[in-house]
């Protein structure tokens, strides 16, 4: 990538794009990330360890993404996939009952969006194809970005540090899995901070909050143990 490659991108994405690195490396076509934290599944609940991992690949957007925690002592595993344009959730106890299962189009959207984070904050050269669209937020520090596959478009507003350095990811198109249904709500991804490994720079950790009618609901908090780039998948 040159800074050729970037001239055409509003001047806020021309900055992030330099502060992820991407000048004077090539396209990125894949992600695979192991991931520590913890998790709740409500908002009152209590925090459980997890452990996470995925791969994302950017040739045609896919993602798979697995977690396991225990909760109360009792384990538990999820997967969330996005495959040819199908999003779908799924999660286990002692990995044999289901206690989460969910697809059609609203996961659709939001695995493809949950695409678009990563990617934002982990893989950002992926980004540089003819499915992205780049605009200008509405000051010096915010750019919009749009993502298009299989005929599904998501967008997302990213907020910039002083130095390009994303601080935060919020997006309208996702849907919380509530008690009562999928409900359309606001879906943020601030970040913890950055460091660098390996020559790149890399966020040390970012939390996941659902902007619900009752208030935020923060319900995971994860750190980065491993991210490789260029991976094929096994």
């Amino acid at each position: 990538m040159t800074e050729a490659d970037l001239a055409h991108l509003p001047r806020q994405a021309q900055r992030y794009l330099r502060f992820m690195g991407v000048i004077g490396r090539p396209r990125d076509w894949s992600l695979r990330a192991h991931l520590t934290g913890r998790f709740r599944l409500t908002a009152d609940g209590e925090w459980a360890p997890c452990e996470a991992w995925q791969y994302s690949w950017g040739g045609e957007p896919a993602r798979l993404f697995r977690m396991r925690m225990t909760v109360k002592g009792v384990p538990m595993t999820g997967w969330d996939t996005y495959l040819r344009g199908r999003g779908r959730m799924r999660g286990t106890v002692l990995g044999l009952v289901p206690v989460v299962r969910g697809s059609g189009p609203r996961f659709d959207t939001s695995e493809l969006v949950t695409w678009l984070n990563d990617a934002v904050l982990m893989a950002p050269s992926m980004l540089l194809g003819p499915g992205t669209t780049w605009s200008a937020g509405p000051d010096d520090r915010s750019f919009d970005v749009a993502l298009t596959d299989r005929g599904r478009t998501v967008s997302a507003r990213v907020l910039l540090g002083p130095n390009g350095a994303p601080r935060e990811f919020w997006t309208d198109d996702r849907y919380a899995d509530l008690p009562g249904g999928l409900v359309r709500a606001r879906w943020r991804t601030p970040v913890e901070g950055w460091t660098e490994v390996d020559g790149r720079p890399r966020m040390t950790g970012a939390s996941a909050i659902w902007e619900l009618c009752g208030g935020p609901f923060r319900y995971a908090e994860l750190s980065p143990v491993t991210v490789e780039y260029n991976i094929p998948l096994p």
